[in-house]
C-alpha cells in the first residue's frame, strides 16, 4: 500500500509540474512583448534613379529621406533598401509587437511613427530601426481590415496626422473615438490631450498654418473645427455658407498625406454643394473658386484641373485659368506631392507636371515586363519624386477577396519621375 501511495504520490507531482510547464509556456508566448532587430549595415546613400518604372512589390511602400522604403504588416513596421530595389528584398530593420495589431504608420524626416490598436504610438529612428520613444495615445477603434498590400495604413493612417506649429515645432496628432491628443514630434512628450464627443466627430487631416481639422456634429449641424496642434485649443468653429446638412470635408494641397494641408473642399455625402477652401493662415477658411471642382489638386497658388476633359491650370482665388493643356490624353489626377502632380491617363501613361507652368516633368507609361496595361488604379502615393499604386483588376468589386481583387501577387509598381 504504502508503495502504491508513494508512485501516485509521484503521478501527481508530475502531473502538477506538466501543468505549470505548460502554463509558464502559454505566459511566455502570449505575454506582450516586442522584438526590435536593429540595423546592420550602414544608412544608405540616396540614390538618383532612372526616370520609370523602378519594380513592383507585394505591399505598399512609404520612401523614407530618399533612401528606404518601409512597409507594414499585421503586427510588424520593417524597411528595405535600397529605395530603387527592382523587388522587396531582406528587411534592412525590422520592429515587431504582440498581441496588438498594427493599424497605421507615419513618417517625418527620419522618424517613422507607428499607432497600434492598443493606443500605444512608438517612434522609429528609420537610420537604425531603434526605437526613439513610446507614447500612450488614444484607442483608435475599430479600423477596417487591410488588403494584403496594406497600403491604407501607409498611405492613409487614421486619426494620424502631423502639424508645423507658428514656432516651428512638428507636432504628432493622433485622434480616436472619445480623444485626441499632441505629441511632441522629437520625444514623444504629450503636450495635450482633450476629450472629444464618442461618434459624432472624425478628423480628416492638418493645415499649413498648424490646425488639426475635425468634422463636429455633436452640438448641432456638421461644422468645421480648427484646433491648435500646439495646445490642444479650438481656436474655430466654421460652417460653410448653405452648407448641406451633412458634411464631407476632404484635405487638398497637403505637404504629405493629410498633413500640412493648404486647404480644404467641402460637399454633401453624394458630391452635392462641392465648395473650395484655403485654409493657409489662422482663422476662418477663405473662398477658393479654383478649388470647387471635385477631383481638382492645390499646390502652393495653382489649382490643376481635369474635370473639363483637358488639363487645365488655375488660380485657386478666382478660378482664373493660366495654362492649358489639351495634349494629354484623358487623365485623371493619380497623386499629388509639393511641386509635382501626377496624371493618369487611360492609356496607362504617367504623366508628371509642374503644377506652376503645365509643363511636363516626365511621361511614361506604367508597365512593367509583360504585365501590360489591363487594369486601373487603386491606391496612390508620392514622395520626393516616386510614385506607387495598386493595380486592380479592370472588372473587380470591393466584394471581392484580395486575389479577385488585385491584378497579380506584385500587385503595386514603384516609378521614378
Amino acid at each position: 500500500m504504502a508503495k502504491a501511495g508513494r508512485r501516485r504520490a509521484v503521478v501527481a507531482l508530475v502531473a502538477v509540474l506538466a501543468v505549470a510547464a505548460s502554463v509558464a509556456v502559454v505566459a511566455r508566448v502570449l505575454a506582450p512583448a516586442e522584438v526590435e532587430t536593429v540595423a546592420r549595415d550602414p544608412y544608405p546613400e540616396a540614390p538618383a534613379p532612372t526616370v520609370g518604372v523602378i519594380g513592383r512589390l507585394p505591399v505598399a511602400p512609404l520612401v523614407v529621406d530618399g533612401r528606404l522604403r518601409v512597409y507594414a504588416g499585421t503586427r510588424q513596421v520593417y524597411a528595405d533598401q535600397p529605395v530603387t530595389g527592382r523587388h522587396r528584398v531582406t528587411p534592412f530593420w525590422s520592429y515587431r509587437r504582440w498581441p496588438a495589431t498594427l493599424v497605421g504608420v507615419l513618417t517625418e524626416g527620419t522618424t517613422v511613427v507607428s499607432r497600434w490598436s492598443d493606443g500605444k504610438l512608438v517612434a522609429l529612428d528609420a537610420r537604425t530601426g531603434r526605437v526613439a520613444w513610446r507614447a500612450d495615445g488614444p484607442e483608435p477603434g475599430s479600423v477596417p481590415k487591410p488588403r494584403r498590400t496594406f497600403a491604407a495604413p501607409v498611405w492613409d493612417p487614421a486619426g494620424l496626422h502631423v502639424a508645423r506649429t507658428a514656432d516651428g515645432r512638428d507636432v504628432l496628432l493622433a485622434a480616436g473615438p472619445g480623444a485626441v491628443g499632441g505629441y511632441a514630434l522629437a520625444d514623444g512628450r504629450r503636450l495635450w490631450r482633450a476629450d472629444v464627443g464618442r461618434g459624432c466627430r472624425t478628423d480628416v487631416g492638418s493645415t499649413a498654418s498648424g490646425d488639426l481639422v475635425g468634422v463636429d456634429t455633436c452640438a448641432g449641424p456638421a461644422a468645421v473645427e480648427l484646433r491648435d496642434a500646439g495646445t490642444g485649443a479650438v481656436r474655430t468653429r466654421w460652417r460653410p455658407p448653405d452648407a448641406p446638412g451633412q458634411l464631407v470635408v476632404t484635405p487638398v494641397g497637403c505637404r504629405d498625406g493629410h498633413s500640412g494641408c493648404r486647404g480644404l473642399r467641402t460637399a454633401g455625402p453624394g458630391g452635392e454643394h462641392s465648395r473650395g477652401w484655403l485654409v493657409t493662415d489662422p482663422g476662418e477658411p477663405v473662398a477658393a473658386p479654383g478649388l470647387d471642382a471635385p477631383g481638382s489638386v492645390l499646390d502652393g497658388e495653382r489649382v490643376v484641373d481635369t474635370s473639363g476633359g483637358v488639363v487645365v491650370g488655375r488660380s485657386p482665388r478666382t478660378g482664373e485659368e493660366l495654362w492649358r493643356r489639351a495634349d494629354v490624353h484623358p487623365a485623371r489626377v493619380l497623386a499629388q506631392e509639393p511641386g509635382r502632380v501626377h496624371l493618369l491617363t487611360d492609356r496607362r501613361e504617367l504623366v508628371t507636371l509642374d503644377p506652376l507652368t503645365g509643363a511636363s516633368r516626365s511621361e511614361f507609361v506604367l508597365d512593367v515586363g509583360r504585365d501590360g496595361i489591363g487594369w486601373r488604379p487603386g491606391r496612390a502615393y508620392a514622395v520626393d519624386g516616386y510614385v506607387a499604386v495598386e493595380r486592380v483588376r479592370e472588372h473587380a468589386t470591393e466584394a471581392d477577396d484580395d486575389q479577385g481583387w488585385f491584378l497579380m501577387a506584385e500587385s503595386v509598381l514603384l516609378a521614378a519621375t
